[in-house]
């Protein structure tokens, strides 16, 4: 619904009465373009105010003007006051029932969303919205479902000003469109509508960006502005661009979202009454900015005029030798010589200089009112020195603590609206992923590994049959020790009884394993319980709540207090609900009642919350027992002990049989093995005397060989000892006729020499 106060003339007020069709292109470029007009005068003061904010070319320009950048800095203060920290997914059951479903699939959206918001650089986004919000006072995210290869992702954005468009209303829930406008190439224009549309695409206002032309951009990056308008009356997503007469593109919302747009409420600070039309800010003090920039000019000047300057006469001998000193540095020359000096000085005063008092003065006076008006500014703004932190050192810690809340107060409309809209952000990409997402990229977000039902299924099978098996083994079993043991064959059928209530024992022992096991997996929470929650839109809402944390940057030393205000409400409560439960049981429901009012207001975290919430439901059911009078105690005691007693003499009887069975068991073993061993030792015995009588045999065989081999020996000794005699004697023999012939030889050569000398 259009406002009123717009001022439209009654056909622009009639055309936007009525929607145009989904395929009337034409119709819906009217409906862009009469959104333009009405917001053309938020778009014109934006792009001065853009341009006093930061303007590159001019603050480059060493010939310019001097200035006070006080709107700049003044942002620099407002914009971390307002955002400082990225926000984090929180998302929790709507009402602590402790359901381990509800529990497990708000933990799943919440890492889920977590992912989703680092994939989307959310804090560059929130930043851009801050910056938005803090100098336009609005800032527009927009947010997008992709499937590209079957990878799946949840696209935020931030949305320039002037590519964000909504149907002119008095309040959000009127607007019927919202509009986001997005520059795509001729390539892609064609690959996204080319299927669609066909080559309308190709009469698409094609143009370089200013930032393209600048950096000597082709032709190929030129691109067209698509306008994506959602229709929440007509339930229809448009596609339209300038140039072409033909929708680009028109279906039912690819998106069931709650609020249907794809985009929360932007961000707004200043409205224009019963309107949707942002008024920045900058413009309720733009008179001031306007004054402090002509007093620092005036400032600026009467500074350059404040130098030294000193008359002189012109002629004569002593005006020349001044001007001739003074000509020694011409950038500090400040003499000035005067023709007509009698009629302009002091009688007899070669040089009369130039009164600078009064220009300090009204510098000084100048600097003062600057400095008055720039307060004004401040409180205009609530950026006094209480938004910056200035107190003074000897005021009491109250009067600080009441200053910080007062600046707090000034900002705190704004802190609220960036909240709101991380807040919706949360909620539209927890919603998307909830119905959008397969199972496959959740479970690969999430990274908690929850087992299907057909898994479950599958053990629970497993460990029924495993049960059915263990209990036929152990019927066997019986059954075996039974025919091996007459004993305890003949104590059964004794005592048919007491076998048949050991054996029913023994299974409902192991049938109470397997029930406990079977419980156990079927309260765990599966994927395909937590997909159906997810999926469930009808019910979603109404059981889970998602939310954020503060983006606001905390204060230690005021987060420090408020833990030790938890620790110090959490002390003091369960000490005094203790004693009132110790003491009266039946008001455990109204102890744990008062202790979650009482930490209630202290944000915890998931684990924590949890751990109170188990905490006061053991309470609760410890209230819940029945209590029972002193007789029925007594009784149930006597009971309890008559039945432990028979349990003891069952359990002895039991050991007894069990100690007999034992025994007939070992005994059986003990004589099978006696008559094993005889056995092997007669065995080893025979063996034995045989392998003795065929060593016997063989030893005497090797004796007797080797007393052959002895004698045969001794022969050949004996015949080599005669034929060394033999030599011997032969040898000697020969030495002895030697001799014998030398000792003739001997003989008759000596006698002729005796003679002879005889003779002489």
């Amino acid at each position: 619904m259009i406002d009123d106060e717009l001022e439209l003339g009654p056909d622009e007020a009639a055309e936007d009465e009525a929607l145009p069709k989904a395929e009337d292109a034409t119709a819906w470029l009217r409906v862009i373009e009469h959104a333009e007009k009405v917001f053309e005068p938020y778009q014109d003061a934006a792009d001065n105010i853009d341009e006093l904010y930061g303007d590159l070319e001019k603050l480059g320009n060493i010939n310019r003007d001097r200035d006070f950048q006080l709107f700049w800095a003044n942002i620099q203060v407002l914009a971390p006051s307002i955002y400082a920290r990225p926000p984090v997914p929180v998302v929790v059951p709507k009402f602590p029932d402790n359901k381990p479903v509800l529990e497990t699939t708000s933990e799943v959206l919440e890492r889920c969303t977590v992912v989703s918001f680092d994939l989307s650089a959310i804090n560059e986004v929130m930043l851009s919205i801050r910056d938005d919000l803090a100098i336009l006072s609005r800032g527009a995210p927009w947010v997008r479902y992709e499937n590209k290869n079957g990878k799946e992702r949840v696209c935020i954005e931030h949305k320039d000003r002037k590519d964000f468009l909504h149907e002119p209303a008095r309040q959000w829930p009127d607007v019927g469109w919202v509009a986001g406008r997005a520059w795509i190439t001729k390539d892609e224009m064609k690959a996204r509508f080319g299927d669609i549309s066909g080559d309308a695409y190709e009469d698409a206002e094609y143009s370089i960006q200013k930032d393209d032309k600048q950096n000597g951009a082709d032709d190929g990056l030129k691109k067209a502005g698509v306008w994506e308008i959602w229709s929440k009356t007509l339930n229809k997503v448009i596609w339209v661009t300038r140039g072409v007469e033909k929708v680009l593109d028109s279906d039912k919302p690819h998106l069931n979202l709650e609020g249907f747009f794809p985009c929360p409420k932007p961000a707004y600070g200043t409205l224009a009454r019963r309107s949707l039309i942002p008024i920045p800010d900058m413009l309720y003090y733009k008179d001031q900015l306007e004054e402090i920039k002509g007093l620092t000019k005036r400032i600026h000047a009467l500074s350059e005029a404040v130098k030294v300057k000193g008359f002189y006469p012109a002629a004569g001998e002593q005006g020349d030798a001044i001007e001739t000193a003074m000509k020694v540095n011409d950038d500090r020359k400040i003499m000035v010589p005067v023709s007509g000096w009698e009629a302009f000085g002091e009688a007899g005063a070669p040089i009369v200089w130039l009164p600078v008092d009064m220009i300090v003065q009204t510098i000084t006076a100048l600097v003062a009112l600057r400095k008055q008006v720039i307060d004004d500014v401040y409180q205009i703004m609530g950026l006094s020195d209480i938004m910056r932190g200035s107190t003074e050192a000897s005021e009491t810690a109250t009067a600080q603590s009441i200053k910080a809340q007062y600046g707090s107060v000034r900002i705190r409309d704004k802190q609220e609206e960036i909240v709101r809209v991380a807040r919706e952000l949360t909620r539209i990409c927890a919603e998307i992923i909830a119905e959008n997402f397969s199972q496959k990229t959740i479970e690969e977000m999430c990274q908690m590994e929850l087992p299907t039902a057909a898994a479950i299924k599958k053990q629970i099978k497993e460990i029924e049959e495993g049960a059915k098996k263990q209990l036929q083994d152990k019927a066997k079993e019986v059954a075996e020790k039974a025919k091996s043991s007459p004993e305890l064959a003949q104590q059964a059928q004794q005592n048919p009884e007491q076998a048949q209530v050991a054996f029913a024992q023994m299974q409902e022992q192991i049938m109470q394993q397997a029930q406990q096991q079977i419980e156990k997996l079927s309260s765990t929470v599966t994927i395909d319980q937590v997909m159906e929650v997810l999926r469930d839109q009808r019910i979603r809402p109404f059981t889970l709540d998602i939310e954020t944390d503060s983006t606001i940057q905390p204060d230690e030393q005021a987060e420090k207090q408020a833990r030790n205000e938890f620790m110090g409400a959490f002390t003091q409560t369960t000490a005094a609900l203790g004693q009132l439960v110790s003491t009266t049981p039946e008001a455990a429901p109204l102890a744990g009642a008062m202790l979650k009012f009482v930490l209630a207001p202290y944000r915890a975290g998931r684990e924590l919350n949890g751990q109170i919430d188990t905490f006061v439901e053991a309470l609760q059911a410890k209230a819940q027992q029945p209590q029972e009078n002193p007789q029925a105690e007594a009784l149930k005691a006597q009971a309890e002990n008559e039945q432990k007693r028979t349990d003891g003499e069952l359990e002895v009887k039991r050991g007894e049989i069990q100690l007999r069975e034992h025994e007939m068991v070992l005994k059986a073993q003990t004589d099978e093995r006696k008559t094993q061993m005889e056995m092997a030792l007669k065995t080893q015995e025979a063996q034995t005397k045989q392998a003795e009588t065929a060593q016997k045999m063989k030893l005497e065989a090797e004796q007797a060989q080797r007393d052959a081999e002895k004698h045969r020996q001794e022969m050949e000794m004996g015949a080599w000892e005669i034929e060394k005699l033999r030599a011997e004697v032969s040898r000697m023999d020969t030495e002895t006729a030697g001799k014998a012939q030398e000792q003739t030889l001997a003989a008759s050569v000596v006698s002729p020499v005796v003679v002879q000398g005889e003779g002489i």
